[in-house]
């Protein structure tokens, strides 16, 4: 998938394209991967990855906040059975309103 703008939009309307940026940037040759670019957020080891990872290196969440975050995309996203990493993380910045540590 490389529309990840149109996939966020499916559960936000304004979409910071920087952010958007940023998030792949980020996740890099992950991206790539077919396993790696999706987010099982059930998972606690995928959960525990993405809160040690993603949240506190680049939003500088700690592992509650971010942890709550997690489930929070998870349930927004429920009827989604492939959650896209861009998508997840987008969506925990927008949560946690850490956006702006994405462009900064």
């Amino acid at each position: 998938m490389s529309d990840y703008v149109a996939d966020i939009k499916k559960y936000t309307s304004n979409v910071n394209q920087a952010a958007v940026d940023a998030i792949v940037k980020y996740c890099g040759i992950a991206l790539k991967g077919k396993d790696s670019q999706y987010v099982a957020t059930k998972d606690p080891a995928e959960v525990k990855r993405v809160v040690d990872g993603f949240a506190a290196k680049k939003l500088g969440l700690d592992a509650k906040t971010a942890e709550a975050a997690v489930k929070a995309v998870g349930e927004k996203m429920a009827a989604d059975t492939t959650k896209h990493r861009v998508t997840v993380y987008y969506l925990m910045a927008e949560h946690t309103k850490t956006m702006a540590k994405l462009t900064a």
